[in-house]
C-alpha cells in the first residue's frame, strides 16, 4: 500500500511540475510582452522628446508641435513600473516554486531511491549468511549495515513523504500568488491611468483631437485643390507634350532676357568624335549656367556678355546654334528640343548682350552681376537669403576690381557707417582669389630645424618640420572649407576688419563673375593652422598660430569666417603686414573660431610651462655651477696643505744630514726629495 501511495503523489508531482512549467512559461510571454511594451514605450518618449532637436529641411520650428509632443512624452513612465511590479509580484513566486520547490521533490526522490537500493543490498548480504558456519564479526558487521541502511531509508522515506504532503500546498500558492500579483500589477497601472488623467489632461486630448481634425480637413480640401490643379493643368499643357509644338498657336517671345530649359550640348570626345549630353541650362546675370542631373546647383557654361549667336549645322541635326565667347576662345554648340525654343534661345541671348553692354548706367551692371554672382558662390539654395544683408548697394560709383562700396554688413553696418575704408583696408591692394603661402617666421623658441626665417611655406606641402610638431600636439580638429579670398588690411584690432573683408572680396567676385572655389580641408592643432588638399593629402597652406591675431564669423551668415594673419615681409621693405582671409564652412564657422580659441589658450598655456622650466633649468645650472666652484676651491686648499706638509718634511730631512752631504738650495732640495711629484705640485701651487 505504501509503495502504490507513494507512486501516486509521485505522478501528481510529476503533473504539478508539467502544468506549473506550462503556467510558468504563459506568465513569462506575458513578462516578457510587457517589457517589450515598455522598452517601445520609453524609446518613443525619447524620440517625442528630441523633436525639438529635429531640423526639417521644409519645416521651420514649430513649438506648438513641440509642446505637443513634450505633453505625450510624459505618459510612458506607467508601462515601467508595470513592468517592474509584474516582475516583483507574479514572476520570482512562482519562480522561486519552480527552481526551489520541484528541485527539492526531486533530489528527495534520488536521495530516497539510493537509500532503498542500499537497504536491499544490506538485507541481501543478511541473508546470505551461513548457519553451519557462524562467524560473529562478518555477522555483526552485515547487522549493523543492516541497521544502517534501514534507518537511513526510514529518515530519507519520511522526509521524502513530507515534501509531498507539503507540495500540495505549495502549489495551491504557486498558483494563486502569481496571479494576485497580476491583478494587482493591473490595477496599480489602471490607478495610475486615472490618476493621470486630470481634467486638465482631458482638456488637452480634446484639443488634440480637434487640431488633427482640422489638420484632416485642410488636407483634404488642400488635396482637391491639388487634384484640380492637376486636372487644369493637363488640359492646357496637352498640346505642350509635343516635341515640336505648333508656333502659331504657341508664338515664339523675342523680347525674353531670361530663358531655361532643357539643351543638348555637343562635346568632342577626339579628333572627329563626339558624344550630345543632355542637361538642364538657364541664363543668369550676364551667364550662361548649366546644371546636371543630380547636381544641387549650377555651373558656369560661359560668359555671354557680348558674345556672338548663330544657327549653324551640325551632325544633320535639326534647331542646333553655336554661342562664340567676345575674343572667340570659347564656343559651344548647343541643341534646342523644337523650332520655338530654338528662336527664343537665340533671341535671349542676343537681348542679354544687347541689354548688358548698352546699359547707360554701370551701376545697374554691377547690381545685376553682384546678385547672380552671389547666388551662385556656393551650391546651397540658401546661400542668397543668408548673404542678403550682405551685397554691396552701389551708389553712383562705377564697378572696379576692388569695390569701395560701404553697404550694410547684418547689425555691423550702424559700426561701419561711422569708420573709413581706408582704415580698415590697406588702400591700393589686390583682392587674391588663389591660394598663395604667407610668409613664415620662426617664431621665439621653436627650432631652427623647421626651416629659415622669413622664407615663404611651399604651397605644395613641403613644410619642415610640421609634420612632426603636428604629431605633437594634443588638439587635432578638421574641418571642410572654401577658401573665397584674401586681401591685405590696415588694421587687426577689431572683427569689423574681417567683416569689410568679406563684403568687399564677395562683391568682388559678383563683379568678376568669379565662382569657383578651392575646396581644402582646415587642420587646428596648437602650432598652426592648415589647409590640405582632401585628394593627395599635401599641405597647401600652413598658418603659424601665433601669427594669427584675429577670427571672426559673420553675425548673420554662420558659414563665413575669417582671420588676419600678421607677417612680416610685404610690400614696402620688411615692415609687418596683416593679410585677412575669408573661407566658406559647411554651418561650422563658429565652431572653426571656437576651435582656434581653445588652441590658443593651450599654446598659451603650452609657452608658459616651457619659460617656467627654462627658467628652473637656469637656476638649476647656476647652482652646479655654483657648487663645481666650491669644490674646486677645496681641492685647492687640500693642495696647499699637502705642500706645506712635504715642505716641512723635507726641512727635517736636510736638517738631520749633519754635513756629510752637500748642501743644496731650498728649491734644489725640494725637487731633489719630492722628484716628479713635488714638481707637479709646486708648478700647480705656482
Amino acid at each position: 500500500q505504501t509503495r502504490s501511495l507513494l507512486g501516486v503523489f509521485e505522478e501528481d508531482a510529476a503533473a504539478i511540475s508539467n502544468y506549473v512549467n506550462q503556467l510558468f512559461q504563459a506568465m513569462h510571454r506575458i513578462y516578457d510582452a510587457q517589457n517589450e511594451l515598455s522598452a517601445a514605450t520609453h524609446l518613443t518618449s525619447k524620440l517625442l522628446k528630441e523633436y525639438e532637436k529635429q531640423r526639417f529641411p521644409l519645416g521651420g520650428d514649430d513649438e506648438v508641435m513641440t509642446s505637443t509632443l513634450q505633453q505625450f512624452a510624459k505618459l510612458s513612465s506607467c508601462h515601467a513600473v508595470l513592468s517592474t511590479q509584474l516582475a516583483d509580484a507574479m514572476m520570482f513566486p512562482i519562480t522561486q516554486f519552480k527552481e526551489r520547490d520541484l528541485k527539492e521533490i526531486l533530489t528527495l526522490k534520488e536521495v530516497f531511491q539510493i537509500a532503498s537500493n542500499d537497504h536491499d543490498a544490506a538485507i541481501t548480504r543478511y541473508s546470505r549468511l551461513s548457519k553451519r558456519r557462524e562467524n560473529e564479526k562478518i555477522k555483526a558487521e552485515v547487522t549493523e549495515d543492516v541497521y544502517t541502511s534501514r534507518k537511513k531509508q526510514h529518515q530519507t522515506m519520511m522526509h521524502y513523504f513530507c515534501a509531498l504532503n507539503t507540495l500540495q500546498y505549495k502549489k495551491k500558492i504557486a498558483m494563486l500568488e502569481p496571479l494576485l500579483g497580476y491583478m494587482q500589477a493591473q490595477i496599480s497601472f489602471f490607478k495610475m491611468g486615472s490618476e493621470n488623467l486630470t481634467d486638465q489632461l482631458e482638456e488637452f486630448l480634446t484639443n488634440i483631437g480637434t487640431s488633427v481634425q482640422n489638420v484632416r480637413r485642410e488636407m483634404e480640401c488642400e488635396v482637391e485643390n491639388m487634384q484640380q490643379t492637376i486636372e487644369d493643368l493637363e488640359v492646357a499643357s496637352d498640346p505642350l507634350y509635343l516635341p515640336d509644338p505648333d508656333t502659331m498657336k504657341f508664338p515664339v517671345h523675342r523680347n525674353l532676357t531670361r530663358k531655361a530649359g532643357y539643351l543638348n550640348a555637343r562635346n568632342k570626345t577626339g579628333l572627329v568624335s563626339s558624344i550630345w549630353e543632355r542637361q538642364f541650362y538657364f541664363t543668369q546675370g550676364g551667364n550662361l549656367m548649366s546644371q546636371a542631373r543630380g547636381d544641387v546647383a549650377g555651373g558656369l557654361v560661359m560668359d555671354i556678355d557680348n558674345c556672338s549667336v548663330m544657327a549653324v549645322d551640325c551632325e544633320d541635326r535639326r534647331y542646333c546654334f553655336q554661342i562664340t565667347s567676345f575674343d572667340g576662345k570659347k564656343s559651344s554648340i548647343l541643341q534646342a528640343e523644337s523650332k520655338k525654343d530654338y528662336e527664343e534661345w537665340i533671341c535671349t541671348i542676343n537681348n542679354i548682350s544687347k541689354q548688358i553692354y548698352l546699359s547707360e548706367n554701370p551701376e545697374e551692371i554691377a547690381a545685376r552681376v553682384n546678385q547672380s554672382a552671389l547666388e551662385a558662390v556656393t551650391p546651397s539654395p540658401s546661400f542668397q537669403q543668408r548673404h542678403e544683408s550682405m551685397r554691396p548697394a552701389v551708389q553712383s560709383r562705377p564697378a572696379a576690381a576692388r569695390t569701395s562700396s560701404t553697404g550694410s554688413l547684418g547689425s555691423e553696418s550702424a559700426a561701419l557707417s561711422t569708420l573709413s575704408l581706408d582704415s580698415l583696408v590697406a588702400p591700393d591692394t589686390p583682392i587674391q582669389f588663389d591660394i598663395i603661402s604667407p610668409v613664415s617666421e620662426d617664431l621665439p623658441g621653436q627650432a631652427k630645424s623647421s626651416g629659415q626665417s622669413g622664407r615663404r611655406t611651399n604651397p605644395f606641402g613641403e613644410t619642415g618640420g610640421s609634420k612632426s610638431e603636428t604629431e605633437d600636439s594634443i588638439l587635432h580638429q578638421l574641418f571642410i572649407v572654401r577658401f573665397l579670398g584674401s586681401m591685405e588690411v590696415k588694421s587687426d584690432e577689431s572683427p569689423d576688419v574681417v567683416y569689410e573683408t568679406m563684403r568687399q572680396i564677395l562683391a568682388a567676385r559678383a563683379i568678376h563673375n568669379i565662382f569657383r572655389m578651392t575646396e581644402s580641408h582646415l587642420l587646428v592643432t596648437c602650432d598652426c593652422l592648415k589647409l590640405i588638399d582632401p585628394q593627395t593629402q599635401v599641405t597647401r597652406l600652413r598658418f603659424p598660430l601665433p601669427n594669427v591675431v584675429l577670427y571672426a564669423t559673420h553675425q548673420e551668415n554662420k558659414r563665413l569666417f575669417g582671420f588676419v594673419l600678421r607677417t612680416s615681409g610685404g610690400r614696402v621693405g620688411s615692415r609687418q603686414t596683416s593679410v585677412c582671409y575669408i573661407f566658406e564652412s559647411n554651418n561650422e564657422g563658429e565652431k572653426i573660431c571656437d576651435s582656434v580659441g581653445l588652441a590658443k589658450q593651450i599654446a598659451f598655456h603650452a609657452e608658459l610651462d616651457r619659460k617656467a622650466s627654462e627658467k628652473q633649468k637656469e637656476i638649476d645650472r647656476v647652482k652646479e655651477k655654483q657648487q663645481k666652484e666650491l669644490n674646486k676651491q677645496k681641492q685647492i686648499e687640500k693642495d696647499l696643505e699637502e705642500q706645506s706638509r712635504l715642505i716641512a718634511a723635507s726641512s727635517r730631512s736636510n736638517q738631520s744630514s749633519e754635513g756629510q752631504f752637500v748642501v743644496l738650495s731650498s728649491s734644489q732640495s725640494e725637487d731633489s726629495d719630492l722628484g716628479e711629484d713635488g714638481k707637479k705640485k709646486r708648478e700647480s701651487e705656482a
